[in-house]
């Protein structure tokens, strides 16, 4: 529900959140070099057949034999990287493109040449395939996975992204930078900060799960932020990863439209991947931090809203205002 409108976070993540190679890889090795005490996905003969050229750092041709299946996830590395491999919880910028087996279509790919796509290695926001294709991998490395619907998107598939039950994904994967594991909050533990006048009434369970109620009032017009707590971590840049807990509710009747802790797991972007609203409402913020944020249409969907897109669960109105509470809990 957050993602914006660019191409920097691409379909295909923002889907899985709840969401932007080379020669044969014939003979290609099956695991990276590094620490000894990462153990990398095997490679097997689905991965191998995966035909790729292209030069790291550029969107690659890639071919895919007819109906190409596997029974488990698959991982084959088409160039190897060196130096700080890819752990639980580790920060990682990769440029990738997924393709549907079944047709041999592509379904979603970066924007190569930038700066890439920054996630967090998470088991709960990821699918377990891609989970197991980055892990263990390092910079300068391309690996090419092999992903079944068991660790894709299951028997339900994926309609928007035209995903059926029995298609299997492939995705080739460029790793452009790895960060140790950051230490994550599990929620704001800031300062408490006095309430502003005229924002809406918010309340905490004992696990820090928000409760919004909106005032009887109209809302504002303009993009208004307050800070319930004041943390003293990190400050947040624009640009930056961060990891967050929110919650997101529409003004006119308190709806909740989106929610991580629903989900029972934060969420990990960059800035520059949701829309503008939310994003300045985290710039110049600091790790431990709650914030609400009142998000009018110019700062969050615009005119169209988000009913023109398939891939949000949940449609946001051209007049609808959002209200969102962030919970800063790490930022790289």
């Amino acid at each position: 529900m957050l993602k914006s409108h660019s191409r920097s976070y691409s379909k295909i993540l923002s889907t899985i959140a709840v969401a932007g190679l080379l020669v044969s890889l014939v003979g290609c090795s099956s695991g990276t070099p590094g620490s000894s005490d990462c153990v990398p996905t095997k490679a097997g003969d689905a991965s191998a057949k995966v035909q790729v050229t292209g030069k790291l750092g550029t969107e690659p041709k890639v071919t895919i034999p007819k109906k190409l299946t596997s029974k488990t996830t698959e991982r084959t590395v088409a160039i190897e990287g060196k130096g700080l491999e890819a752990e639980p919880n580790s920060v990682v910028d990769i440029d990738y493109a997924v393709y549907n087996t079944t047709n041999g279509k592509k379904i979603d790919a970066t924007t190569y040449g930038a700066k890439g796509t920054s996630i967090t290695l998470d088991k709960a926001n990821l699918l377990p395939g891609l989970y197991k294709a980055i892990h263990c991998s390092a910079p300068g490395a391309r690996v090419v996975a092999v992903i079944p619907p068991a660790d894709a998107f299951g028997t339900a598939g994926s309609s928007g992204l035209g995903i059926a039950a029995t298609d299997s994904i492939v995705f080739v994967i460029d790793v452009l930078k790895t960060a140790k594991p950051q230490k994550v909050l599990k929620k704001a533990d800031g300062a408490a900060v006095a309430p502003k006048d005229g924002f809406p009434t918010v309340k905490l369970a004992a696990n820090g799960e928000p409760t919004i109620t909106m005032p009887k009032v109209d809302p504002p017009t303009t993009l208004s932020i307050e800070v319930l707590k004041k943390g003293t971590g990190k400050v947040v840049k624009d640009g930056a990863t961060v990891t967050v807990h929110y919650v997101g509710a529409l003004w006119k009747d308190g709806g909740i439209f989106d929610s991580s802790w629903k989900r029972g797991a934060p969420a990990t972007f960059p800035t520059t991947g949701v829309v503008s609203g939310f994003a300045k409402a985290m710039v110049g913020q600091t790790v431990g931090s709650q914030v609400v944020a009142v998000i009018p249409p110019a700062d969050g969907y615009g005119a169209d809203g988000n009913v023109a897109d398939p891939s949000q669960p949940d449609q946001i109105s051209a007049t609808d205002t959002m209200v969102f509470v962030i919970d800063i809990l790490a930022v790289s």
